[in-house]
């Protein structure tokens, strides 16, 4: 039982839930963060090696997400065991077997995250009619199709221009995780002057200093290949990609990438967190004693939820970019100005500022 409240604090989670299907092979966790702004909006990840602390941590960073969004949504986070490259019938049944078992959980709102995409969240909104990031034909905004996350990267990036010594226009972006945000983060950068010059995905890496050409890296990817196979390059293994020197590095795919172990083999100058909390604590504050800014992952790459709550409410793809725009420029700057200001990491300003609004926001509720 200690287990379930080891990463309880003052905010939450309100809730743990654990369902469990053996005829379905069905083995899923839910974490409730924080409902005081609303009911929570968070991804459902499906992973063979997923755990509670991964559910409970991408549950808080959702709750932070959110906050510092300024959006009527808490957090929360699910994460079902299994192997998300299963085919595509026993995958569906998993997924409305998880969906059904989440129908009285009226305060979380599902999303797609790594290993789901628009489709699963069709199904899931077919079975209890509450998920975000559908696709088109039912009225969503595939948030992954049109790179709303990606979108969102790329101007915490202009913002942090101003903050450190990197400038977009002929800057050097190496992406670990060359994927749904990953490569809309190299498009949006590339459209901003920058070049990618690495990438990686689960099975290896390809570099060339003189430049990848994202587009064709992309197509690749779509027609289910391998990063490492691209042919305008030179073949790295997967784990490579962090000591790749560069102007922008972006992790863009699991959880603590970035540890003790290696954050020292880094060679960069900005780091954009593409992904869920992708960089240890300890890892953080070694990166501000080197001096490399890193935007923390609740800031960089919050685009993909505000796509989604604004799909929810009924808003439009143009106003989705619009808001992801407003929000993240306003939020990056703010943060970053208030390290400055008071000397203290990015991740520090960062979790000041959404636990302000996580806290005012429980002020005006009844627990």
């Amino acid at each position: 039982m200690s287990e379930l409240f080891q990463f309880a604090d003052d905010i939450g989670p309100e809730k743990v839930i654990g369902i469990y299907e053996p005829k379905l092979g069905l083995r899923a966790m839910v974490v409730v963060d924080n409902v005081a702004a609303g009911p929570a909006i968070g991804g459902c990840r499906m992973a063979p090696d997923v755990t509670l602390e991964e559910c409970a941590r991408l549950a808080r960073a959702m709750t932070m997400k959110n906050a510092a969004a300024g959006l009527p949504h808490g957090g929360a986070k699910s994460v079902i065991v299994a192997d998300p490259r299963m085919p595509l019938e026993p995958k569906e049944l998993v997924i409305r077997a998880f969906a059904r078992a989440l129908r009285d959980i009226r305060d979380y709102i599902v999303g797609p995250d790594m290993g789901t995409n628009e489709r699963a969240m069709a199904w899931v909104h077919d079975e209890i009619g509450r998920a975000a990031g559908l696709p088109r034909e039912i009225g969503g905004i595939p948030l992954d199709e049109i790179g709303a996350t990606g979108f969102g990267v790329a101007i915490a990036a202009e913002v942090a221009q101003d903050f450190c010594e990197v400038k977009l226009a002929g800057a050097r972006v190496a992406v670990q995780g060359f994927g749904a945000v990953g490569k809309h983060a190299s498009r949006f950068l590339a459209a901003r002057g920058a070049v990618l010059v690495a990438a990686s995905d689960s099975a290896g890496a390809i570099a060339n200093p003189k430049g990848l050409d994202v587009r064709a890296l992309a197509e690749l990817k779509e027609r289910g290949g391998s990063v490492k196979d691209f042919p305008g390059g030179k073949r790295l293994d997967r784990d490579a990609i962090a000591g790749v020197e560069c102007d922008i590095w972006i992790p863009a795919a699991r959880p603590d990438v970035v540890t003790m172990a290696n954050v020292d083999s880094l060679r960069t100058k900005l780091i954009l967190q593409g992904a869920n909390i992708p960089i240890s604590p300890e890892a953080e504050d070694r990166l501000h004693q080197r001096g490399i800014l890193s935007i923390p992952d609740f800031i960089a790459n919050a685009g993909g939820v505000i796509c989604a709550a604004v799909e929810y409410h009924g808003g439009t793809q143009s106003l989705a970019f619009q808001t992801i725009e407003e929000k993240i420029r306003d939020n990056t700057r703010a943060v970053l100005a208030a390290m400055r200001e008071r000397s203290v990491t990015p991740r520090r300003a960062a979790v000041d500022f959404a636990r302000e609004r996580v806290l005012a926001a429980m002020s005006y509720r009844r627990f």
